[in-house]
């Protein structure tokens, strides 16, 4: 079963996250690949994060403008959660960067740069906490 789950808070965002589903099919990483805004379609993310299968060890959740998605998963979910700002919108993506960094307590996500290198590095990074299981 998947054991990357990568959620995006829109279909335009698909290209993007392209660069990091590439990485994990050359890596032979699983993974699952879902589109649900924190803002248009709240109930449907909460209703599958509920109910989210057990096999995933990591999610990516990618938004530009206010992105509101990271924060809402890391704040329904125990697994680790990689925020990636993605540069769209007339701030060019430091609203972004800026709303997934600056989490409440309790509310951890680790925050990847803004863009194409912070989405590889999310990718990156989910391998590495992988790799963290594999080598017990």
């Amino acid at each position: 079963m998947a054991k990357v789950l990568i959620i995006a808070g829109s279909k335009s965002d698909e290209n993007f996250v392209k660069q990091a589903l590439d990485l994990f099919d050359e890596w032979g990483i699983e993974y699952e690949f879902r589109i649900f805004s924190a803002h248009r379609n709240l109930e449907e993310l909460i209703e599958f994060l509920k109910n989210l299968e057990s096999d995933f060890k990591v999610i990516i959740a990618v938004a530009g403008l206010a992105a509101a998605l990271p924060g809402v998963v890391a704040s329904m979910t125990s697994l680790p959660v990689i925020g990636v700002p993605n540069n769209v919108g007339p701030l060019n993506g430091i609203d972004a960067l800026l709303s997934i960094v600056q989490m409440p307590k309790g509310v951890p996500v680790g925050t990847m740069g803004i863009g194409n290198h912070g989405m590889r590095n999310a990718a990156y990074f989910a391998k590495r906490i992988l790799d963290l299981e594999v080598s017990k």
